[in-house]
């Protein structure tokens, strides 16, 4: 065998119908578009009528409410931060904030906060500067002899 002489196999790549290529195509001139019209002219999308019918989007009922103000949580897990810490990439003798936490590659951005988790195993006993946090995070890092201060309290205990 020659490399001249390889060869798909028969069907496995199929033609690709190529329209408006002239009448010997079969698919010239008006390219199966049909004469005049809203479809036939480029840039159309009547995805929404049905013909008369009640439309689908109208026909499903709709539900629920999407706040336009909600807070945005970038969120971390125990176990990835002890993950982080056991590779050297986070200090345990320091308070670590949420800048502290993008700096070191945990998470990639802050949003409008980073609330963390009690996924996972914490051993070690850190010093955390979040906006949020969970009931089981929160008893899991004092259990581990830590402490996790929320941003809030922070501000309120500043004042």
């Amino acid at each position: 065998m020659k490399l001249n002489e390889l060869r798909d196999n028969a069907g496995a790549a199929k033609k690709q119908k190529r329209v408006a290529r002239g009448p010997g195509s079969g698919k010239g001139k008006t390219a199966g578009r049909g004469i005049k019209g809203q479809k036939s002219r480029s840039g159309v999308a009547l995805g929404g009528y049905e013909g008369g019918q009640m439309p689908l989007y109208r026909r499903l009922p709709k539900r629920g409410f999407n706040k336009p103000n909600r807070k945005e949580w970038a969120v971390v897990n125990l176990g990835l931060i002890q993950k982080f810490v056991d590779a050297g990439k986070l200090a345990v003798d320091v308070e670590i904030t949420e800048d502290v936490l993008v700096a070191s590659g945990l998470t990639s951005h802050k949003r409008d906060g980073i609330r963390i988790l009690g996924k996972g195993e914490i051993t070690s006993a850190i010093t955390l500067l979040v906006a949020g946090a969970s009931k089981s995070a929160v008893e899991a890092v004092e259990k581990a002899g830590g402490k996790i201060t929320l941003t809030a309290q922070a501000a309120a205990a500043a004042e």
